[in-house]
């Protein structure tokens, strides 16, 4: 089939991964460039599965396609399918482009390239959605039905994308006992207790029934309540109160703000914030894990009060090197995880590059918290003063003295004056293998890859090469001198 002189009109709103997978494989075999397509992704668009453009007779004159779909989704992995499940309106353009350079653009480690506009995209899109799917997974809450006959409950939820048949076969896992329907307003889905099905969406406002089950909830969510760990806006931020009306504990929320002020004074004044995050350390034999646990509840620095989470180190307990960066950002600290935002996946680029595993080192961050300035609805990082960093210390110092680690590579400026303290220069220690009398692993300074990122473009190609190298350098024996 000819590439058409003007642009193909295809997938509608409601086209599944697999649709398009299908297409583009048969496009890709046809050399039809991305700009050759407009993807029609208008909600008031097409009803049907392909726009009459091109029929389904057009698409059967093609060759046989079943080999090259299948390239085509191992090449995308799991975030072109997430990917295919965001609410953007650009998605499919994305992914057809990103699947065509792949295929005829001679770029096959494109997906690699984290410094890339597409690869890029894809990676946040794909974090969109994955985060999408967990609120879900934390937000939806069954109800039964009154009067029904057999036993039948629902729930309600309104995600940000279309996530639904993603997420259905979880809740088959765990409610897979129970016959159970989640209405959300693009799709719906229904457990039998034997086989899944969906349907189209629904309005909340049709979504109605009670039972004592919310009373439950409201018991359990009382009973776990944790002023210290309340901050109003980022509760707002994680949990929108679009969501609190399908919640049962929600509804208790403000009855339990209204006490938590003098409940957290009286914690405050039971522990010295002075200390920092020492009155907050669990005794010294305790697992990483616990450590890890414990730390959710540090109020021993401003920071604490302003963030969503707590942001502590992962990795496997017996690392032999450990990586500590400066503080989290936005993402890391919606995901209570270090390093998931851009700068994390140019680390996970680089540390491919230098032959090293993220699964086999210890990541963390000097500071704990995210620091930032309010800005609209977007929240600015702002770099932790020496007050906050030495505060935030204590975590660090026992995660160490956990871990103890043969080599620590530090990320920045921040992680160098946690350890050596103010006076600390990155400039000055860079490429240098270093020591601290109270830490028996050799440190090895380089920069935080968040810095190779706010770089002129024509200056990171280099200083991702030199951060690659200082890596390879940092977990290598030292010569003979």
């Amino acid at each position: 089939m000819p590439v058409p002189a003007s642009p193909i009109h295809l997938l509608d709103p409601k086209a599944s991964y697999d649709a398009f997978l299908t297409l583009s494989a048969s496009l890709l075999l046809a050399r039809t460039p991305p700009d050759a397509i407009e993807w029609n992704d208008s909600e008031s668009g097409a009803g049907s599965l392909f726009d009459p453009t091109l029929t389904p007779d057009e698409l059967a004159s093609f060759p046989r396609i079943d080999e090259h779909t299948s390239r085509i989704t191992e090449r995308l992995g799991r975030r072109g399918k997430l990917v295919a499940h965001h609410a953007d309106p650009d998605r499919w353009d994305l992914l057809y482009r990103i699947a065509y350079r792949l295929s005829h653009g001679r770029e096959r480690d494109l997906l690699n390239d984290i410094l890339d506009p597409d690869t890029r995209k894809l990676e946040t899109l794909s974090h969109h959605v994955s985060r999408d799917m967990h609120k879900m997974k934390a937000f939806v809450r069954f109800q039964r039905v009154r009067d029904a006959e057999d036993e039948q409950y629902v729930a309600w939820h309104r995600p940000d994308h279309r996530i639904m048949r993603l997420i259905a076969p979880f809740f088959v896992g765990r409610f897979g006992a129970m016959r159970w329907t989640i209405f959300t307003p693009h799709e719906s889905a229904t457990w039998d207790g034997q086989s899944l099905t969906f349907a189209e969406g629904i309005p909340a406002d049709q979504v109605n029934e009670h039972d004592q089950v919310e009373e439950l909830w409201k018991t359990y969510y009382a009973n776990i309540f944790n002023p210290a760990r309340i901050k109003i806006n980022a509760m707002v931020k994680e949990m929108p109160k679009r969501y609190w009306a399908t919640l049962p504990e929600a509804q208790i929320i403000e009855d339990l703000l209204q006490d938590a002020p003098a409940r957290v004074r009286r914690m405050i004044e039971a522990q010295s914030t002075s200390a920092g995050a020492t009155p907050f350390l669990p005794p010294r034999d305790v697992p990483l894990t616990v450590l890890a646990e414990e730390a959710q509840a540090c109020a021993g620095c401003p920071i604490s009060e302003m963030a969503t989470n707590t942001v502590f180190g992962e990795g496997p307990p017996n690392a032999r090197i450990m990586l500590i960066g400066e503080q989290p950002g936005d993402e890391e600290d919606r995901a209570a995880r270090p390093f998931v935002g851009p700068a994390g996946q140019l680390l996970n680029h680089a540390l491919t590059a230098a032959n090293l595993s993220r699964e086999d080192l210890y990541i963390t961050n000097a500071v704990k918290h995210f620091k930032y300035i309010p800005k609209g609805s977007t929240r600015l990082h702002r770099r932790a003063n020496p007050s906050e960093i030495r505060a935030c210390k204590p975590w660090l110092d026992r995660e160490i003295e956990s871990i103890d680690p043969d080599t620590i590579i530090l990320l920045g400026a921040t992680a160098g004056q946690s350890i050596f303290g103010a006076g600390y220069r990155l400039h000055q220690s860079r490429g240098h293998r270093l020591t601290h009398p109270n830490i028996r692993a050799t440190i090895y300074p380089t920069i935080h890859p968040a810095k190779i990122l706010r770089a002129p473009k024509h200056e990171q190609p280099q200083m991702l090469e030199d951060f690659i190298q200082d890596l390879r350098t940092a977990t290598q024996s030292p010569s003979p001198s």
